[in-house]
């Protein structure tokens, strides 16, 4: 197996034009290639917008989605990869042939679609069905999954996707910055982004703090370590439709370590090399040998009893952290 070259990136999407947010895509995807990325990932929902979707009634949300793999959005995705040669990783609403709607992410190749996710744990809008099952799909030699959002937050997800054989997990958001029960959390004032280039050190303190990534960096690198895979986070900068976000896509090896980050206050990319030998190196795939799971398969299995009431702040169910 080969080196591969991947890039991440973090775009502000436009709610519900997906003519916009595929014209940003490709333009990503050409510098992208053009700086030697072989595989190029996109953020959750980014076709069509994504907090927005929170108002939308069923119709709506209808005619905002589409099939995959007949659909225009992904005609409009294997085109740009038959292009340039590459691998484009992006996410849609979807209308699936059981008339059920659902929250789907797509890789495409040149030769056409690779493989299709739908998010296990849909919050944004009451009408999405959650997807039953995971995937691991080739890219180049390389086995990788996906994993959408808050799918990443349980943690079974991804040691489920690892023992499938999952090397790398793609892993698209649309995260950090909204209220949570967790301290340090909550919303960036909008004033901050449209004020960034006069005042780019309070809008920094905001989206590297405890509302963005310092919250970030207490468990997604952990999801790599303990796993022994590369992690690829892909996540929106900018409003996405009122609320800010701040972007931190990143690259994450199975060592833990940030090896590559798109800049901290604006629109960008990120590529780094992934490199085999890391795979077996890491004390990640020491741990996965070391199991037993002959001790813990039930306990893991059952269903969790708790006293403790949980929580939730309905006015942002995606940000159930």
């Amino acid at each position: 197996m080969n080196s591969l070259k991947i890039a991440t990136v973090q775009f502000e999407n436009a709610s519900g034009d997906k003519k916009f947010n595929l014209g940003r895509i490709q333009d990503f995807c050409e510098r992208a290639a053009a700086a030697g990325a072989k595989v190029v990932a996109f953020h959750e929902c980014s076709i069509t917008g994504y907090t927005f979707a929170r108002k939308l009634s069923r119709d709506q949300l209808v005619k905002l989605s589409e099939s995959i793999p007949s659909g225009e959005s992904t005609s409009r995705l294997i085109d740009i990869a038959k292009k340039l040669d590459i691998y484009v990783l992006a996410g849609l609403f979807e209308l699936g042939e059981d008339d059920k709607l659902y929250k789907a992410y797509i890789c495409v190749g040149p030769n056409g679609i690779v493989g299709k996710y739908r998010k296990i744990h849909p919050f944004i809008n009451p009408h999405l069905s959650p997807g039953n099952e995971y995937i691991v799909f080739d890219i180049e030699g390389w086995k990788c999954g996906i994993l959408i959002c808050y799918d990443n937050n349980v943690i079974e997800n991804v040691r489920a996707t690892t023992l499938l054989g999952a090397q790398v997990i793609f892993m698209p958001h649309v995260t950090m910055c909204t209220p949570s029960t967790r301290p340090g959390a909550g919303f960036v004032d909008p004033e901050l982004w449209k004020n960034r280039d006069a005042d780019p050190t309070s809008l920094r303190a905001e989206f590297e703090g405890l509302k963005g990534r310092a919250w970030l960096m207490k468990w997604l690198p952990a999801r790599a370590y303990d796993n022994g895979i590369y992690v690829v986070f892909s996540n929106p900068i900018g409003m996405d439709d009122d609320q800010l976000k701040n972007g931190c896509s990143m690259i994450i090896d199975p060592f833990g370590d940030v090896i590559a980050e798109c800049p901290r206050l604006d629109e960008g990319f990120a590529i780094a090399t992934l490199h085999p030998e890391k795979l077996a190196q890491a004390g990640g795939t020491r741990y996965k040998q070391a199991r037993k799971p002959e001790l813990y398969r039930e306990i893991i299995g059952q269903q969790h009893v708790s006293e403790q009431k949980v929580i939730w702040l309905t006015d942002n169910p995606e940000n159930k952290n």
